[in-house]
């Protein structure tokens, strides 16, 4: 049996657990919600498999809330009627740390379901970071480029063949030990499961084979805006484009499974009339969704750097997702349709903070990307908008160094929360 790998999400539901009565902990499966909870919980009711702890919650719920805290109420879903016994549970005993939930799809909205405001709180958890699996230093602290701090640590050794590789294996748990090829059969395992049996419990009747070509499609549009359009053309194949609403209720359902993560567009206070754009760049959750879907591997994305460089943008976006949480930070992206400028993330933080981010796989690009970051600075109002307390070029190079124009360079296989 592996020894647990310290998570992010740990202290964050350390934190929770501190001042909340419950936690929901939810993400797609296999990111390691269970066993994550498993550390904190005294009691565990997993509701996807233990028939006897759904009949007592049919018939006496008493029973399982008897049980020694914390307990751990796992694949809460499978059971919705859990979640209103909790909410009472915690206002019945006042006390905190009581509960945890996990779940790896979210319910549609259910008038039945009371609000767990006040009373539940929400940690989200993702495929493990390059710093969780072992794979980045961490010497380059986030939290600390956002302090403004000077980048200080060596990265870990990794080469630009090596990322592209955990770009194809992807942060997912069980598949940290495994060889690539290995990783690949196992990831070809996970999105044929989507396909042929997670969308379709959702509750809507969806073709498998729709599914995985929606996938693929998915995973050439990684980094991109995504262009509904041609995804119902790729979708349909020769049966022709399936019509706009499926494919709405296609990606609805994806995002119910937490399995893309668009970046939604900012829209600052500018210095001018630049026309920005409002559309979202698509991301899966993990890079490795894509790159499975497609079939390719790190020899193919090696050759073809373009497509690499996109989808190890979207690792870097699946890395600062984790490293940022903590901070209350959210992501999106930016854009200046006139000039066809853009840069990769904006980090928002709380107090109208912001940050932006670029990233290039290329040690040699920091230019191009300090340019990008430079650019989209000056169009930012400061009088409205502030300034932002960084300017951050994330690369698969080697060294973290801060530039004189003030561009932070840092390698991603340095970063860490």
């Amino acid at each position: 049996m592996q020894a647990y790998r310290p998570r992010v999400a740990d202290a964050e539901l350390r934190h929770l657990m501190g001042f909340m009565g419950a936690v929901l902990i939810d993400g797609p499966k296999a990111v390691g919600k269970t066993v994550t909870a498993s550390q904190m919980a005294r009691t565990t009711f997993r509701l996807d498999t233990d028939r006897a702890a759904l009949a007592a919650l049919e018939t006496h719920p008493d029973q399982l809330f008897a049980s020694p805290t914390p307990i751990l109420f796992d694949e809460w879903q499978e059971a919705q009627e859990i979640w209103n016994h909790v909410r009472r549970a915690v206002d019945d005993h006042r006390e905190k740390g009581l509960y945890v939930l996990t779940g790896s799809s979210r319910p549609r909205d259910n008038a039945r379901l009371h609000s767990g405001a006040g009373r539940i709180g929400h940690l989200r958890m993702r495929p493990m970071s390059l710093f969780e699996s072992g794979h980045s230093s961490g010497a380059v602290s986030l939290a600390a480029i956002l302090a403004g701090e000077e980048p200080t640590g060596a990265p870990a050794t990794l080469t630009v063949p090596d990322l592209i590789e955990r770009v194809v294996v992807g942060g997912w748990p069980e598949a940290m030990v495994l060889t690539e090829r290995d990783a690949r059969a196992w990831l070809a395992g996970y999105n044929r499961t989507i396909a042929e049996v997670d969308v379709p419990a959702l509750g809507t009747r969806r073709n498998p084979g729709n599914i995985a070509r929606l996938l693929a499609s998915l995973g050439r549009a990684a980094g991109t805006v995504l262009n509904r359009s041609q995804v119902a053309v790729d979708v349909g194949g020769q049966n022709g484009p399936i019509d706009d609403q499926t494919v709405v209720n296609y990606l609805d359902a994806l995002d119910r499974l937490m399995l893309i993560e668009p970046l939604p567009a900012w829209q600052p206070h500018l210095r001018s009339r630049t026309r920005l754009r409002t559309s979202p760049v698509h991301h899966f959750v993990d890079p490795s969704l894509g790159t499975a879907a497609l079939g390719v591997g790190s020899a193919d994305l090696l050759a073809d750097l373009n497509a690499a460089g996109l989808h190890f943008e979207s690792l870097v976006m699946r890395d600062l997702r984790v490293y940022s949480q903590p901070l209350g930070a959210t992501l999106s992206s930016w854009r200046d349709t006139k000039e066809n400028k853009e840069v990769d993330a904006v980090i928002d933080l709380p107090e109208g903070r912001w940050a932006a981010v670029e990233v290039k796989l290329g040690e040699a690009q920091a230019d191009a990307a300090a340019e990008a970051l430079l650019y989209m600075a000056d169009k930012v109002d400061p009088e409205k908008h502030g300034r932002p307390v960084a300017l951050i070029a994330i690369t698969g190079g080697r060294f973290a160094y801060r530039r004189p124009d003030g561009v932070t360079v840092v390698p991603i296989t340095a970063l860490g929360p």
